[in-house]
């Protein structure tokens, strides 16, 4: 964990430091992860090799496994692969049509047509555009005690799945997250990128502004260090990192990239022709309705001003200064603390109502507000817009290292720059006077997205292959540092990556498919003893290592199998419902469910509220948003069972499966068993399973009182099995 330090202390007097060209020593100067990326040659292989390689992945791993003398497993079967393959790449289970397709389809290259329509798939952007949404920490409110919703904030969610299922190249992608306006302007396509500067937690009605600021900064620094360059950046805040050759300094160069953003919150994502036709909607609907929005700002005049005064005064003497500050006069540091406090002062006149007025002045303002339902077909359509962080001028604040990190203790004034063991020069910023922006942003995503970045290319690599094989090739996906795992397979790391940045052009979708025909992936999962005493922990990867489903794909291959699954994409987050007299049902933290449209979505459009989740994938150790999240937990507990045993969700699944299996009348048990069998685990039970359920339908019946009851058992305990829950 790295350490946090309090970030408020006493002003003191203190030194300022020199600049220098840091030193680093020779051990630090080869750390593993900044050595220049090459395309090492994949080991040749022997006659035994040779009958098992499908692609140079396989040279490297075999290896490596016959340097330890182990072999490798048996391919899986073709079976086991479907299924494997297919909720790898979708979160979903084949269908039996499918499934019969791809067993019947004899001729060469049926795996790879497999893949090709896997990675085609809708649901194929939803899953792995979940994965990234971990890394990035998103969820749809601000955190703190309000946890306040962000209206817009699934802009980023759409466009992450939309990226993915593009398969938009991944230096492009990191583009449009760190500066879409500066590098596209008027690509509304690329806008909703920018939303991954917005996804800080954000306290809107703290009034230490410039401690806020700071916070905000410190947050987005961490988590851009996590998500792209894999280190705990976060250590280096107060002091000189204790492991890695990361220094003080090289938080606030990195920070300040990021001096100069403020929040917008109405970014339109619209074409210039329909803003253009909004505001000439608008402005013929405010001509039209001038004489009743007059007086209701001649109603207003007074409680808008004393709301004014009463919260600029919470807010301390340096803040109220600069709100009252004569707008020419303010520094861009006076500029951020504005843009950041007036939300707070200026606010939607209902609120002045409710807060400031008078019982007369309610009474006319709700009159006046009838006087003006006759204008409301003048009103133009709201422009769809996404919420993002943007520059607030060409000129930045500047940024200072502080001491223990603490915002009053100030020391030397830093440009933007990446870590320095990397560059130790400050980066090139070019300012964008046509775009009132400063250009730092530019500057930071073209040295994230280089192709010579080792650390950035490496990362996205590594994060890819933990996410099949459910551990990267270093282990520590956020963490390439001495206190994380050194890779395991050090050349096959850096052969994928410079083919990644290089042939394949930064294609993910070439990625997966490169990895997932290996025959390393299609290993069967088999436990082997002798094995194990070698390399207990698989790292070497003498089979598959089979892991359990995440939370969404677990529920969503239930509402798949039982045939809920509503396939509609994008929109707002939906709110299932949940169980009566749980916290998060309570007030306004979680909305009622409208039925199906919200009860049946892909989990990926749950509403992610930041302080709570939605009870069943909190079971199944969906993280919350707070920091970057690089590797999920993979727990085994109670309240799992529980969930799905008598979680109301997972009983409707096995209602609706249920119904779904008996829906031809006349079945015999073993029928229902087998078409029950082939639905949730995709392949037909054998004669031990078919005479065991044949039994617990008989006892369900006396129990139950009825088939169906009985029926709704047997589904229940197949979703609820470990076979359906895992990935084989």
């Amino acid at each position: 964990m790295f350490c946090r330090s309090l970030l408020l202390v006493a002003a003191v007097a203190l030194p300022v430091l020199a600049e220098s060209t840091p030193k680093f020593n020779p051990i630090q100067k080869k750390w593993w992860a900044i050595q220049t990326v090459t395309a090492p040659q994949p080991p040749t292989v022997d006659a035994a090799g040779q009958q098992w390689v499908r692609n140079e992945i396989d040279h490297f791993v075999y290896d490596k496994l016959k340097a330890k003398n182990l072999t490798p497993a048996p391919l899986a079967s073709r079976e086991v692969f479907l299924r494997r393959v297919t909720l790898d790449l979708t979160g979903l289970p084949p269908t039996p049509a499918e499934a019969q397709a791809f067993l019947s389809d004899s001729k060469p290259g049926a795996e790879e047509r497999l893949v090709d329509r896997l990675l085609a798939s809708p649901r194929y952007g939803e899953r792995w555009g979940r994965h990234w949404l971990d890394v990035v920490r998103y969820a749809d409110s601000d955190g703190f005690k309000q946890d306040d919703t962000r209206p817009n904030m699934w802009r980023y969610r759409d466009w992450v799945i939309q990226s993915w299922n593009e398969d938009k190249p991944f230096d492009r992608f990191i583009k449009e997250q760190i500066a879409a306006d500066e590098l596209y302007p008027g690509d509304a396509k690329a806008l909703p990128g920018l939303g991954y500067l917005r996804l800080f937690e954000d306290e809107f009605n703290q009034a230490n502004i410039h401690l806020r600021r700071q916070e905000l900064l410190n947050d987005l620094t961490d988590n851009t260090a996590y998500a792209f360059l894999g280190v705990t950046l976060a250590c280096a805040r107060c002091h000189d990192h204790k492991f890695d050759p990361l220094l003080h300094r090289d938080y606030y160069r990195m920070q300040a990239f990021f001096a100069n953003i403020k929040i917008d919150d109405g970014a339109p994502v619209a074409s210039p022709a329909e803003v253009s036709a909004y505001n000439e909607k608008m402005a013929r609907y405010k001509a039209a309705a001038k004489p009743v929005l007059d007086q209701i700002d001649a109603l207003l005049a007074g409680p808008r001003a004393a709301y004014r005064k009463e919260y600029i005064e919470r807010f301390p003497e340096e803040v109220q200064v600069v709100i009252r500050r004569d707008p020419a006069q303010r520094t861009p540091m006076d500029w951020q603390i504005y843009h950041k406090a007036i939300t707070q002062v200026e606010v939607e006149d209902s609120l002045v109502v409710s807060k400031k007025g008078t019982a007369d002045v309610k009474a006319q303002y709700q009159r006046l507000l009838k006087d003006l339902e006759q204008f409301k077909p003048l009103l133009p359509e709201p422009l769809p817009v996404a919420q993002v962080m943007r520059d607030q001028g060409m000129d930045a604040p500047p940024t200072h290292v502080l001491r223990a990190g603490a915002v009053d203790a100030k020391l030397e004034e830093t440009a933007p720059g990446l870590l320095s063991i990397l560059d130790p020069a400050p980066a090139t910023v070019v300012a964008k006077p046509e775009l009132n922006s400063s250009g730092r942003r530019t500057a930071l995503a073209n040295a994230l997205a280089d192709p010579k970045n080792p650390l950035t290319t490496r990362v996205i690599v590594n994060r890819i292959w933990h996410y099949h094989f459910g551990r990267g090739i270093a282990g520590t996906p956020n963490d390439f540092g001495l206190m994380g795992d050194r890779p395991s397979h050090r050349e096959l790391l850096d052969w994928l990556t410079a083919t990644f940045t290089g042939a394949d052009g930064w294609s993910i979708k070439k990625l997966h498919k490169r990895i997932v025909l290996s025959a390393t992936y299609r290993q069967s999962s088999d436990f082997r003893a002798d094995a194990a005493a070698i390399d207990i922990e698989n790292k070497l990867l003498w089979r598959y290592p089979r892991r359990r489903l995440e939370a969404e794909a677990i529920r969503d291959s239930m509402l798949a199998v039982s045939g809920l699954l509503d396939r509609t994409m994008g929109g707002p987050g939906v709110f299932p419902s949940v169980p009566a007299g749980t916290e998060i049902q309570e007030g306004r933290h979680w909305r009622k469910s409208r039925g199906d449209a919200d009860e049946y979505r892909a989990s990926v459009y749950i509403f992610a509220r930041r302080l709570v989740r939605y009870p069943m994938l909190e079971s199944f150790d969906a993280p919350l948003a707070f920091e970057s999240c690089g590797r999920r937990q993979e727990t085994v507990t109670a309240d799992q069972a529980l969930e799905l045993m008598n979680g109301q969700a997972s009983a409707k699944f096995a209602q609706a499966l249920a119904r779904r299996v008996g829906n031809d009348p006349g079945q015999s048990q073993e029928s229902l068993a087998e078409r029950a069998y082939r639905l949730t685990l995709g392949r037909a039970p054998t004669e031990g399973e078919l005479k065991r359920s044949r039994e617990f339908l008989t006892a369900q019946m006396k129990l139950a009182g009825n088939a169906q009851g009985a029926l709704e058992d047997l589904c229940l305990n197949l979703l609820s099995s470990s076979e359906f829950l895992y990935i084989d």
